[in-house]
């Protein structure tokens, strides 16, 4: 039976429930993906949202009823599912989340065998075309489910990517904003010599606290607010299935994820001499001087995490980083992960004997940036243009990887579109000027309104 399904995004499944994802459409999701993978068994997990459970029990149905075998590996985070597709050798997972949308939303995050993620450029029409039509095949049996726990498993991988011997005791605050990030924290902790004050530490899908995310400046404050109070050396918050986590130093201070992807590059460089390390395009200068001091390259990638996945299987990139506070591992099948980077920077912080705001200041006053500025307008493809033709005669070079890009001898912009709605997205950094990087971001600001009027 036909039926469209409106959920379907560019990366994943998203949607208000239930008017767009009820158990249904869950269902079919199900059987479609099964056909489309020639799946024989698949990993299934969710987040902690009010309806995830049962959405999930519905997905399961449809694997089974299509003939496939599901480990199922509970409440969990996306990144325990990416995990388990990899480290358990199947044909596909499947997390039920919706990640840091609304309350009553919800959706799913879609890998093939190995983690390889599943977009709209690579099955995810497919799959929402066969689960609108509704026609599946009989399957020649009914598949089985076991549960099954990967998290001390998960927790045994996370601990390879830091040297324990080398830590230092440290005082952090932890912020799982009501999510799901407390549970691996407490999982982990006995193994790590910290001090961990935990705050909206408990999972709650009624997010008491507001939806958990941190990259919204309001969302801040309490984080923020325990550092201080604690005298902490820093503090990490997540989002809900944290995917992504955020750093703020040892005066309450937001690091904004441009200079955590530097830290990290300078991590695995250190550890990994000459490797390669991918960036996308919005700042880059930061990355780009990191990778070259230590001996590594830079490779820059259209933004969005398919893009820089597939870039960094190429290009066998030991790691990649997006300013939106995705970061991706090669040891961890490309996959982004909210838990390696904070781990990574304890050893950072551990050897080098530095606060964390000595680790990112000196880099902030290097190449200060205005963080992405964005502006809802009428015509975005106008405005580019308009921009692009007023720049020419004065930029050294134009790039459009993502976006416009324009370098100058001393700045630089990207400007891009969203892809969901008329916004403008606008990027500026410069070469130590912070002064610099202020006028030419309010020169661009005003552009934009002058030529969207």
């Amino acid at each position: 039976m036909k039926k469209e399904i409106t959920c379907f995004k560019a990366y994943d499944i998203r949607g208000r429930v239930p008017d767009e994802l009820n158990n249904d459409v869950a269902y079919r999701v199900g059987r479609a993906f099964v056909e489309f993978l020639d799946a024989k068994k698949v990993v299934v997990g969710h987040d902690i949202r009010l309806t995830s459970a049962e959405l999930t029990d519905a997905l399961i149905e449809g694997i089974t009823d299509a003939g496939a075998d599901v480990i199922h590996i509970g409440q969990v985070g996306t990144e325990e599912v990416y995990f388990g597709t990899f480290h358990l050798g199947v044909d596909g997972g499947i997390c039920v989340t919706a990640s840091h949308n609304p309350m009553d939303y919800n959706g799913m995050k879609l890998v093939a065998e190995g983690s390889r993620p599943i977009s709209s450029d690579s099955g995810l029409n497919e799959i929402r075309a066969a689960a609108e039509a509704g026609e599946f095949r009989e399957p020649v049996r009914k598949g089985e489910v076991v549960k099954q726990d990967v998290r001390p498993e998960y927790i045994q991988h996370l601990m390879t990517y830091v040297d324990t011997s080398a830590l230092k005791p440290l005082k952090i605050v932890v912020n799982a904003g009501n999510g799901g990030a407390g549970a691996v924290i407490d999982a982990i902790e006995s193994l790590l010599p910290f001090e961990i004050i935990k705050i909206q530490h408990e999972p709650d899908g009624n997010f008491p606290n507001g939806i958990p995310n941190p990259i919204l400046v309001e969302n801040r404050q309490p984080t923020i607010d325990a550092v201080i109070a604690n005298k902490a050396d820093f503090g990490i918050a997540w989002d809900g299935d944290f995917d992504r986590c955020f750093l703020f130093d040892e005066t309450g201070a937001f690091i904004e994820g441009y200079y955590v992807v530097g830290l990290l590059a300078a991590a695995f460089l250190t550890k990994n001499p000459g490797a390669k390390v991918v960036h996308d395009p919005r700042l880059t200068w930061n990355t780009i001087d990191i990778a070259k001091a230590g001996g590594g390259e830079a490779i820059e990638s259209k933004t969005g995490h398919a893009f820089i996945k597939e870039r960094m299987r190429l290009e066998d990139a030991v790691y990649g980083g997006e300013m939106s506070a995705h970061h991706y591992f090669r040891d961890f099948a490309y996959c982004d992960n909210g838990n390696i980077p904070w781990l990574l920077v304890t050893e950072l912080m551990s050897r080098s004997g530095k606060k964390l705001s000595e680790l990112v200041n000196d880099r902030v006053a290097k190449f200060p940036c205005s963080g992405e500025r964005n502006n809802t307008v009428n015509d975005p493809v106008k405005i580019i243009t308009a921009i692009e033709a007023h720049y020419t005669d004065s930029c050294s070079k134009i790039e459009k990887v993502d976006g416009l890009s324009m370098i100058f001898d001393e700045w630089r912009f990207n400007i891009r579109m969203s892809s969901t709605e008329p916004v403008l997205r606008l990027n500026i950094e410069s070469r130590g000027d912070r002064a610099l990087m202020e006028a030419k971001t309010e020169e661009l600001l005003g552009l934009v309104k002058t030529f969207d009027a």
